[in-house]
């Protein structure tokens, strides 16, 4: 679909919907009237005392370990209001369990201070959160906010403010995140940093900020979000600098030794993004749809010539429910991925287009016990397409590729110490990933952390095999304030 009829409809749907809504006086529908401007985080990304999913009735994100108890101090008084600074310092140390020979020496050893500004005034909010960041693992620490690399990683600057009693808009820097998902993603096709998932930080750090306006428009017949991006933003993806992985085009795992080149869109209001989410509650069940255009989040083709890796051209549609069946809560959620630039599956250096399914659900087993369980499949079109234009001797992926997860949660001495065990298994490519990790909270504001990552698979080339030189344990201290 062309750049400027995606534009088209973009701004048609915001227009016509913004005059439905205002020719009338709704009244919100129940449980909307309190809702955060904040994204809904999806299971997996909070770390409340209760896991994401038992409380349903709850719309708003839970905040990052550290920050639900974290004080307020007073600033300056200025249009009568005061502004707010939370925070934490953290010290983060890991090792390899086993290092591959292209790997730094360490997966992390960082000390991390953030701090977080908030102030109202009269008709908007203004947002700033920034990590200061030492990391004695990177070769360079100049910054490079769009990577994630360097001294500074600013999570948010926005400001907030509703234009009308039916409309929200945050502009600016801001984590961006929607979905049904337990760490698994279909249409939450915002940025992600998966080095920071692999090697050991706070699972929150998996969500990368983006730059982007945000419009969220309320009314009784159904809510609409609309997200525009006027910058494509890539996730952090695995390139071999700090996490080794399989390099197709030299057909064996790298890290340090072949950083991954990419060719990646960078022009302004050209190579943009478009986001929408239409979404409405029947009684306890959430019922979504999605829409992206835009461009796949990490590399998903190569240029012949160059070896670079590209980002290709990437349309996506989606759809989810979520309610409470039995006495647990399940999920549902379908995405097709439209790969434009190679729609017959002639091309293997581009991806093909794909079907995405997620089924998932989580219990309560015993008290302070909690179970997630979840189904996911990639599905692969034009598979014989793909087929015929492999090389002779090279590998083919499946055409359908089936992963479970199991998260177990326990919460003991008075839900101070968390245990978590979460892991991946994919019968398909016989290769998983298990996540372990264990919490004290010692008070309001100190807290300790060990945890680790192990892969395991039988093909180097697989996604989870590729990983098993990556197995690493970490430990965290940790003080919010």
């Amino acid at each position: 679909m062309d750049k400027r009829v995606v534009r088209s409809i973009f701004l048609w749907t915001l227009v016509s919907y913004s005059m439905m809504v205002s020719a009338e006086e709704p009244v919100l529908p129940s449980g909307l009237e309190n809702l955060s401007p904040e994204p809904d985080v999806p299971m997996g990304l909070g770390e409340s005392a209760l896991p994401s999913g038992l409380d349903y009735g709850n719309l708003e994100p839970d905040l990052p370990a550290g920050l639900d108890d974290a004080a307020e101090f007073e600033g300056d008084n200025l249009s009568g209001q005061d502004w707010t600074v939370d925070g934490f310092a953290e010290l983060r140390s890991g090792l390899w369990v086993d290092q591959h020979r292209y790997q730094k020496s360490r997966p992390l050893n960082e000390a991390r201070l953030q701090i977080e500004l908030e102030k109202e005034y009269s008709g908007f909010t203004v947002a700033v959160t920034a990590d200061f960041i030492y990391d004695d693992v990177a070769a360079d620490r100049t910054v490079a906010l769009e990577r994630g690399q360097g001294w500074l990683d600013l999570r948010a600057a926005n400001i907030v403010f509703s234009p009308a009693d039916f409309m929200d808009v945050r502009l600016g820097r801001q984590t961006l995140t929607w979905g049904t998902g337990d760490l698994v993603f279909i249409n939450d096709l915002f940025a992600k940093d998966w080095n920071a998932f692999l090697v050991g930080r706070n699972v929150e750090y998996l969500k990368a900020p983006s730059d982007a306006l945000k419009v969220s428009l309320f009314h009784e017949i159904a809510n609409l979000d609309l997200i525009y991006m006027p910058r494509f933003d890539a996730d952090r993806y695995i390139d071999g600098s700090r996490a080794a992985y399989f390099n197709s085009i030299l057909g064996r795992i790298t890290g340090t030794d072949a950083i991954t080149k990419v060719d990646r869109p960078n022009d302004l209001f050209h190579d943009d993004e478009f986001s929408l989410r239409l979404y409405k509650n029947i009684g306890a069940y959430e019922l979504a749809l999605y829409g992206y255009d835009g461009f796949w989040k990490s590399p998903g083709g190569a240029d012949t010539v160059t070896g670079d890796a590209l980002f290709p051209d990437l349309t996506a549609y989606g759809a989810s429910v979520r309610g409470p069946v039995f006495n647990g809560i399940a999920n549902m959620e379908w995405g097709y991925y439209d790969s434009r630039e190679d729609r017959d599956g002639h091309d293997l250096m581009i991806n093909n287009s794909e079907q995405r399914l997620i089924l998932g659900y989580e219990q309560e087993l015993a008290t302070n016990l909690t179970l997630g369980l979840q189904y996911y499949l990639e599905r692969m079109e034009d598979y014989g397409d793909y087929r015929r234009a492999l090389p002779a001797g090279m590998s083919a992926a499946h055409r359908s590729r089936h992963e479970y997860t199991a998260r177990l949660t326990w919460l003991t001495m008075n839900q101070n110490l968390i245990w978590s065990l979460f892991t991946f298994y994919s019968p398909s490519d016989d290769d998983g990933y298990l996540r372990a990790n264990l919490r004290y909270k010692y008070d309001d504001h100190l807290s300790v952390e060990a945890g680790g990552n192990l892969f395991w698979g039988d093909d180097e080339y697989t996604f989870l095999g590729q990983f098993q030189n990556n197995d690493n344990v970490y430990t965290a201290l940790k003080y919010g304030f």
